[in-house]
Parts: structure tokens; C-alpha cells; sequence
């Protein structure tokens, strides 16, 4: 576990490896990142099944990290989360398959933003990727996010991606 010192208040931002115990404070995360884009609370009375059922579909090929705030007197509230997803590449003859990480998900609540949160999570996310030799780190960045990224020493991956959406070819 990993610890960030909350200057504002002098608490302690734990960073941790999620388990099912995190189930509804991850989906509460989720649920925050919409809404602070939006601007508006999102109804969707079935919105904590349908992200249960994902994480437990997900949990065997990703791991997820949680930042949280508090102490065990008081309790503990989570402010961000992050995930990795391990691909696995296929061996060929010659060479073994190798794995790499896909960065996602990840979001820290506008309040913990400017507190070292971010960089904390993505420090958890590259430890992880060293231990388990990955050969590289992707992901997907907003346009926001991206210069954070870089600063991290991501750099562009050029432009090599294709995209097809199955619902738009005849059925066979």
C-alpha cells in the first residue's frame, strides 16, 4: 500500500490493490466521473448490478487500485481508481509471448485532483507493470488528461489503430 500525504487537510491518501470489498465504492467512482463531467446527478436505479456483473467478468485479466481517504477509527472514503488490463500476447516460434498493460478507468474526484492522487494511482499502475515485466504500458488518453500522461513519460503510439463496429456490417 502506498501513501500520499494530503497537505490540505493532513490526512494520508492510501493507494491499495481493490478486492471485492471496494465493489460499491468503485461503482460510486464510476458513477462520480459521469456525473462531474455532466454537471448533473445521472439516474439509473441498475447501474451497481451492471457494474458488478462487469467486475467480476473483468477480475481475473485486470487489476484495480483504489485511492482513499480516512483511518480505521473513522472509516475510509474512496476518492479515486485506476485499472490495468493485462494482455497477453500469443508466443510465435522464435520468441515467447510477452504481456502489456492497458491503462483505464482511471479518475480522481475534482476535490483530490491537485493532491499528488493521479500520479499516486499511476505510480501503483508502472510498479505493478514492472513486477509483472510488462513490455510497455498503452492507453487511451483525454484530451485533458493527456499532458499528465506525458509528463509521466508516455509518449505518442502514432496514429496505427483501426476500429470496425460489428452492428454496422450485414448479418451473415
Amino acid at each position: 500500500m502506498a501513501e500520499v500525504a494530503d497537505t490540505e487537510f493532513g490526512q494520508q491518501v492510501a493507494i491499495r490493490v481493490a478486492d471485492e470489498r471496494d465493489l460499491s465504492a468503485l461503482a460510486g467512482l464510476r458513477r462520480a466521473w459521469l456525473e462531474e463531467r455532466l454537471g448533473y446527478p445521472v439516474e439509473d436505479p441498475g447501474f451497481e448490478a451492471s457494474f458488478a456483473q462487469w467486475w467480476r467478468v473483468e477480475l481475473p485479466r485486470r487489476t484495480f487500485w483504489v485511492a482513499e481517504v480516512g483511518s480505521p477509527r473513522s472509516g475510509y472514503t474512496a476518492v479515486g481508481s485506476i485499472n490495468v488490463l493485462e494482455i497477453v500476447h500469443m508466443p510465435r516460434p522464435g520468441a515467447r509471448g510477452g504481456r502489456m498493460g492497458h491503462v483505464g478507468n482511471a479518475f480522481v474526484l475534482a476535490s483530490f485532483a491537485d493532491r499528488g492522487v493521479p500520479a499516486a494511482l499511476l505510480e501503483a499502475v508502472v510498479e505493478h507493470a514492472k513486477a509483472r515485466r510488462y513490455r510497455r504500458l498503452i492507453l487511451a488518453p483525454t484530451t485533458g488528461s493527456a499532458p499528465f500522461y506525458r509528463r509521466a513519460g508516455f509518449a505518442p503510439a502514432g496514429e496505427g489503430l483501426l476500429m470496425l463496429d460489428p452492428s454496422t456490417l450485414p448479418s451473415a
